[in-house]
């Protein structure tokens, strides 16, 4: 096990013009701490990773590993494991022979190889398929020998990039628990990458959000939910993504025309009337309110029936300057298309700020 550190690690790409895929990336990664990279596509987390494994070359800055500089180390000398997106799996290798061939590789010792290869099959229920080739095994069964195969060879870092983005979703649910579970039973340091902001939130001790090579903010999950510190955060942890309108600070603050109050605490550091902000209010903070009562009027669009809730999806102020939103209601709620609801914050919402130029928090 050991500490992971990117000290102002850069990895600059040139043709036509520069393109910093990662920009001084600065992220400290504990021993034995279960570490998520995400963003959106382009967003460097990838490259942040096979930066790690040696697989990109680091231009500006240095990586450590437990506290040696690896920045100029080969990849097979750094001491990690990683398991791909698409398995990497040898055809005509059995499960067996794919777990161990890494320590063949390192020459071990027959005996201690098939001890290795037996715990980390019995570790991940694979055990009766030892003797299978891959081409036998369905796809959550593969992935389970990528893991053993990274297991075996008992790193001190885990690197896994998307390995989960081939199954099917119940298969993916139920995969990222085992990894999960497994992590916090090896304790061994763990880099994950995903674009799925759902598996990031469910697995990760911290989660790394990245846009642009930039790091924007790396917390645990509750507080990137709870406090994200700029907009683009706030619009992209969430699922569904929390609303953000165009809003104008008053007794409390304005959408499309209607003042929904807010305690004059909310408002953060924006204390002057008149002050147009961008308000972050996620879906489950909005309620149905009676036509006498505080809200705003919303036009149904669509309707999500998803059993234990319903969102509904609809548009906010005049035509041509309206805004999209989305509303958690009760199940069993009908709005049909077309239809008029009105809406007002819940008694415990939270309505976050956010500058309307930089997208920088203000409350």
């Amino acid at each position: 096990m050991a500490e992971v550190q990117y000290d102002s690690a850069s990895r600059i790409f040139s043709g036509g013009s520069e393109v910093r895929a990662v920009d001084a990336l600065d992220l400290r990664v504990a021993d034995g701490e279960f570490l998520v990279l995400v963003g959106p596509s382009g967003s460097g987390k990838s490259t942040a990773l096979r930066m790690l494994a040696g697989l990109e070359g680091c231009d500006e800055g240095r990586i450590l590993i437990g506290g040696d500089d690896v920045t100029a180390v080969h990849p097979k000398d750094r001491d990690i494991a990683m398991v791909f997106q698409n398995y990497a799996l040898y055809p005509h290798m059995t499960v067996g022979e794919n777990m161990g061939f890494a320590l063949r590789l390192r020459r071990t010792g027959k005996d201690e190889i098939q001890r290795r290869v037996a715990d980390a099959a019995a570790m991940l229920d694979l055990t009766t398929y030892l003797d299978r080739k891959p081409k036998a095994l369905s796809g959550g069964q593969r992935q389970r020998v990528a893991m053993g195969r990274a297991i075996v060879r008992e790193p001190s870092v885990f690197l896994m990039d998307e390995p989960l983005s081939n199954l099917d979703a119940k298969l993916r649910v139920e995969t990222r628990a085992n990894i999960a579970a497994l992590q916090r039973r090896l304790a061994t340091t763990t880099v994950y990458v995903t674009h799925d902001q759902v598996e990031a939130m469910t697995m990760g001790d911290r989660v790394a959000v990245l846009r642009d090579g930039i790091l924007q903010q790396c917390a645990a999950p509750r507080e990137l939910y709870d406090r994200p510190v700029n907009s683009f955060v706030a619009g992209f942890i969430g699922s569904p993504a929390m609303n953000l309108v165009a809003a104008t600070v008053t007794d409390g603050i304005e959408i499309a025309g209607t003042t929904l109050r807010i305690p004059a605490s909310a408002l953060g550091s924006v204390t002057q009337a008149g002050t147009p902000v961008l308000a972050g209010i996620r879906p489950e903070a909005l309620r149905l309110v009676g036509d006498a009562d505080e809200g705003i009027d919303m036009r149904v669009v669509l309707c999500e029936e998803l059993g234990s809730d319903t969102y509904v999806i609809g548009d906010v102020g005049a035509d041509g300057a309206s805004h999209r939103i989305t509303a958690r209601v009760p199940a069993g709620v009908r709005a049909e298309p077309g239809r008029t609801l009105r809406l007002g914050l819940s008694e415990s919402a939270a309505v976050h700020l956010f500058d309307p130029d930089t997208g920088d928090r203000l409350n």
